[in-house]
């Protein structure tokens, strides 16, 4: 078959999704994102031990890229919020959230994060979610650095395919609820029905 009866019969590049230019850029650029996540640490609880466990040399968080937790909310793209949430810190969340770059993702670590855990009361927030938009959540109590590591792997998935950064604004975040991966007793998380809102 000769090149323009190919061409007619294949319907040209008009009908590819993408050239060959940008299709690979796309991808160059999930790729990048995904293993250039820099975290902005909010550790508030016991999960936050959890969490510096991970970033330490027997789990060695460096392989992903993320070795540095950022202290400024300017310099991070991923919030890992880290322990219960009390009715005082949420505005403070919300405003390192609101200072972070775009595109920016979350990560609920622990029950007390995901759904105020034991904590039922009225000075405890019940889901962060009703905060900011969260992408993934790892639950335990406290989740082990696998379950986290296991949560960041899982949204550099997401963040490779392209599935989440099809919903940037005010909506809800992914929701993504990924298994106990550390050897503890799996723990019940509810998540919050504000969650799809």
């Amino acid at each position: 078959m000769s090149a323009p009866e190919l061409g007619r019969a294949w319907g040209g590049l008009g009908e590819l999704p993408h050239n060959f230019a940008t299709g690979r850029l796309e991808e160059l650029v999930k790729w990048s994102r995904a293993q250039s996540c820099w975290p902005a640490t909010f550790g508030l609880a016991c999960c936050a031990i959890e969490m510096m466990a991970t970033g330490g040399s027997h789990y060695d968080i460096a392989r992903y890229g993320m070795e540095v937790f950022r202290a400024s909310p300017r310099q991070a793209d991923l919030m890992i919020v880290a322990g219960r949430v009390s009715q005082k810190m949420a505005p403070v969340l919300r405003h390192i959230y609101d200072q972070m770059m775009a595109p920016k993702w979350v990560i609920s670590m622990g029950v007390c994060a995901s759904s105020g855990g034991m904590f039922n009361n009225y000075a405890i927030v019940q889901g962060v979610d009703q905060i900011v938009p969260v992408d993934v959540y790892a639950p335990g109590c406290p989740p082990g650095p696998e379950t986290l590591l296991h949560a960041i792997l899982s949204l550099h998935d997401l963040i490779r395919s392209g599935e989440i950064t099809r919903r940037r604004g005010k909506g809800p975040g992914a929701g993504i609820a990924v298994e106990q991966r550390d050897g503890q007793t799996a723990t019940r998380m509810v998540i919050s029905a504000r969650r799809g809102a």
